[in-house]
């Protein structure tokens, strides 16, 4: 009943629709378009678009796949890279880095030829991973380790360490000095200074829970938190106020903005595609949930031509819960793992 209580204000904002200040670049219909099967039985995090570079980087099977963002063919892999998690290109320095989970490093490649260069120790669970234009540092942030690497790519190696007090998952960068940062087990959002790496704000996400996936529409400074309780939350990047919370599939994992469309896309593991409209700073309205696949919980938005990638697979219903394993996942079924592309 508290919930409910709770709720009410926010249910009154989701029904306003507020004026058309951008009606005219509202569109949904989001459908797939092709799928891309790939080889690898193994499991899948994030996915990474380099528009400039026309590349489409996949965290898979041990692995990185790395497909032509236009003709969507495998150019290549970057091989042996434990539990990777994501990936971040730097054209200029012809590198790339991947977070490995364990025992917690990121793998450093040569962006023409994929070949490994280097490891650089990090922590346990290293997860997400940006780089942030202002201070011109990589960031990790570190599930179970609950704290962030800071990696100089110009040295090579990681120079510091933040404690973050809680459990990292997905972070923005407003190209300002800023990081954002979900604390998944905290039901907060972090506010981090890229240079001092002082925290300068611990927002709550209320009404939102265990918030996952993170978009931001730098220009008009919102974030946008997919929350494991089915709940798109609106904040204000400046002074950590909810302006809205919108109802999304379950079990999301990624999100992203589309800044041609003002659409805010979330991933969700019960096989949907939540469709949300930006008419202003302060109003937003779910267009559509389109439907995915069961397990589609990440996605890439290639913003030249805004295509949507999603790894999916199919898996069996998973064992019964244990002690030692409280939430079984279903085992994958060996040759289904493939790229859903979606286009509006």
């Amino acid at each position: 009943m508290r919930l409910l209580k709770l709720s009410i204000p926010m249910l009154m904002v989701m029904g306003w629709v507020g004026w058309a200040w951008a009606g005219d670049k509202a569109s949904g219909g989001y459908k797939i378009v092709q799928k891309i099967p790939l080889a690898g039985d193994g499991g899948w995090d994030f996915l990474t678009v380099d528009e400039a570079g026309r590349r489409i980087y996949i965290t898979h099977n041990n692995s990185v796949q790395v497909l032509d963002a236009d003709s969507l063919k495998l150019v290549g892999t970057v091989e042996n890279v434990p539990r990777p998690h994501g990936v971040v290109v730097l054209p200029a320095l012809g590198r790339g880095y991947i977070t490995s989970g364990d025992p917690g490093s990121v793998v450093v490649f040569d962006l023409k030829t994929l070949k490994r260069l280097s490891d650089i120790p990090t922590a346990k669970d290293s997860d997400v991973i940006l780089h942030d234009e202002s201070s011109g540092n990589i960031f990790t942030f570190n599930g179970d380790s609950q704290n962030a690497t800071v990696i100089d790519p110009l040295l090579g190696k990681a120079v510091q360490g933040v404690d973050l007090g809680g459990s990292p998952e997905v972070a923005v960068a407003d190209g300002k000095g800023h990081l954002f940062d979900n604390l998944n087990d905290k039901n907060m959002v972090l506010k981090i200074d890229s240079k001092t790496l002082k925290v300068s704000g611990r927002w709550p996400t209320a009404p939102g829970t265990s918030p996952t996936g993170m978009a931001m529409d730098r220009e008009r400074q919102r974030l946008f938190i997919g929350c494991r309780n089915k709940f798109l939350i609106v904040m204000d990047a400046a002074n950590g106020k909810v302006i809205q919370a919108l109802p999304i599939g379950e079990h999301v994992d990624g999100t992203v903005f589309d800044s041609k469309r003002d659409n805010i896309l979330s991933s969700c593991g019960d096989g949907t595609l939540s469709v949300i409209h930006e008419d202003s700073p302060d109003h937003y309205r779910v267009l559509e949930n389109d439907p995915t696949k069961p397990g589609a919980r990440t996605l890439a938005l290639d913003g030249k031509t805004g295509r949507l990638f999603l790894p999916a697979a199919l898996s069996l219903p998973p064992d019964k819960p244990t002690a030692s394993n409280p939430k079984p996942r279903g085992k994958l079924v060996p040759g289904t793992f493939e790229i859903l592309v979606v286009s509006p």
